[in-house]
């Protein structure tokens, strides 16, 4: 083991339903994110960066613990109906999703906790929803922790007084996400002189979409000097999904965030810690284009937040460590969230428990300006056996290459594309490369039996009247009161609920 002095601080910062491109980084031209964007432009931005599933709760378990969704058994988001359960969510769908975990099993070693026994401090602060009582952040290696329990949204909303039994409120009207940002940079200043891991695990940007008065005001003017679309929103297969990016909460969503991202890495340089410290950055699963909010818009990427598609999966991925990552480099090779576990310990010089599988990989070759054949070449899977409140369908992935086949577990048909050529996904090619695709499909097959996988179920009763109605409510009905909603924030006169006190109150 590395001495102690040599080891490096990690700041793990995770973002709850940030999409590909909802920074400024990443090409947005409507958020403004400078302190997020200052990680990416000191390190490495990884182009092809993943999470591991669509929705957050298996997602973080496989950030966690290094693992695929199937094996550590969390495959939905914790509370998500299962079985005949399913029929009371209204959807009318073919299938029953399989039961999956309620809570990160008692026998997984986390990184938190392997870093623990090497000595480190370990924090956390944020959104947990990886189980209840039993299975709390300190059941896995976090010595302190500021607000993380089971649930997966702010109870209370982002404006005290919330409601969270591990983070009592201050003033009415403080900020939720500014909290969590000082909480961190406190937990920083008090442990400098030994190494720490500090994973600041934001609420931020999960529905319900709250901003403050004047942020509001700042991007609903900037959302007016745009050209004024004539939609925001096409119907895709099952849904509405937004295409423009110009929402005035969720973008004083995204500042707010931002604001407490600049905290800790203040924190950190008023501390001279900063060369010594891996700061990360990322998101949990996709940006919320379609249900829960409607609040954002992942093109070019195709779908969001809960959907089979890249806008579904794809991250930003950042990395800054100036001791060894070269400052505005980007990285091409595609990453997971499984591969944080390997590269923290591999940095630390700390071996991975020989009893916990781990599937991710260190990304320390690519990140010290490295090649890595292996990594280059190995595909990366996704197991997602329900379906999205988003409208994903149950559906398995495989991506080697630039090649991408969606498996469809409803009627058992294949997708393949070219994300070289066809990044968001509008050209299914499986017919024009059926050896190819086959090959994918048994390497995805051989895959969910190595997992175990588990897999939906045909429902007996299913009504394919009553699923055609529902689909053309959605259609008809909800994307119309959809288009005039999002067309009223941008209204002068427009009006928050009655319970954000921070909407009335000027930012920290």
């Amino acid at each position: 083991m590395q001495a102690a002095k040599e080891q490096p601080n990690i700041v793990y910062i995770l973002a709850d339903d940030l999409g590909w491109n909802d920074l400024a980084c990443e090409g947005s031209s409507f958020y403004e994110s400078p302190n997020i964007d200052r990680i990416a432009r000191e390190g490495m931005r990884f182009t092809q960066g993943y999470a591991t599933c669509q929705v957050c709760s298996p997602s973080r378990a496989s950030i966690l613990t290094g693992k695929v969704t199937p094996r550590h058994g969390i495959t939905d988001y914790i509370g998500a109906l299962t079985g005949e359960a399913w029929r009371h969510a209204g959807r009318f769908s073919k299938m029953l999703p399989p039961d999956y975990d309620h809570a990160l099993r008692s026998d997984e070693i986390t990184f938190a906790e392997v870093l623990r026994r090497g000595g480190y401090r370990t924090f956390f602060a944020g959104k947990w929803h990886l189980g209840d009582t039993g299975a709390d952040p300190e059941d896995f290696g976090f010595e302190i922790n500021k607000g993380g329990w089971h649930v997966g949204s702010p109870h209370g909303g982002y404006f005290a007084p919330w409601e969270n039994p591990k983070l009592a409120p201050g003033p009415d009207g403080e900020s939720l996400p500014m909290r969590l940002g000082r909480e961190t940079a406190e937990f920083i200043a008090e442990h400098k002189d030994a190494p720490f891991l500090a994973y600041l695990s934001f609420y931020s940007v999960h529905g319900p979409i709250e901003t403050s008065r004047d942020r509001w005001e700042k991007y609903r003017l900037k959302a007016v000097a745009q050209s004024a679309p004539e939609h925001r929103f096409i119907f895709d297969r099952n849904l509405p999904v937004r295409q423009v990016q110009d929402c005035p909460i969720y973008a004083g969503m995204i500042e707010a965030m931002d604001d407490a991202v600049g905290l800790v890495l203040e924190a950190l340089d008023q501390h001279g810690l900063a060369d010594n410290t891996i700061v990360c950055f990322t998101s949990d699963n996709g940006g919320v284009s379609s249900g829960d909010s409607f609040a954002s818009s992942m093109l070019p990427l195709r779908g969001g937040k809960g959907r089979q598609w890249e806008g579904g999966i794809r991250e930003p991925v950042h990395v800054r460590y100036p001791r060894v990552v070269a400052p505005g480099s980007t990285c091409d090779v595609p990453v997971s969230g499984i591969d944080f576990y390997p590269t923290f310990l591999e940095w630390a010089g700390i071996p991975i428990p020989q009893e916990q599988v781990v599937d991710g990989r260190s990304m320390v070759p690519l990140l010290t300006g490295k090649s890595d054949p292996e990594m280059e070449a190995r595909a990366l899977f996704w197991h997602y056996p329900h379906y999205g409140n988003q409208g994903g369908d149950p559906s398995a992935i495989i991506r080697s290459g630039s090649w991408k086949l969606i498996h469809y577990f409803e009627d058992g048909h294949d997708e393949l594309y070219d994300l070289a050529t066809d990044e968001d996904e509008q050209h299914d090619v499986s017919a024009a490369h059926g050896t190819r695709g086959a090959e994918l499909r048994a390497r995805l097959d051989r895959w969910l039996i190595e997992v175990d996988a588990k897999l939906p179920l045909p429902d007996p009763e299913y009504d394919a009247e009553k699923e055609a109605a529902f689909l053309h409510g959605q259609e008809h009905k909800l994307m119309p009161r959809l288009e005039r909603q999002h067309a009223e924030y941008l209204d002068p006169d427009w009006q928050p609920n009655a319970d954000w006190w921070g909407s009335q109150v000027t930012r920290d």
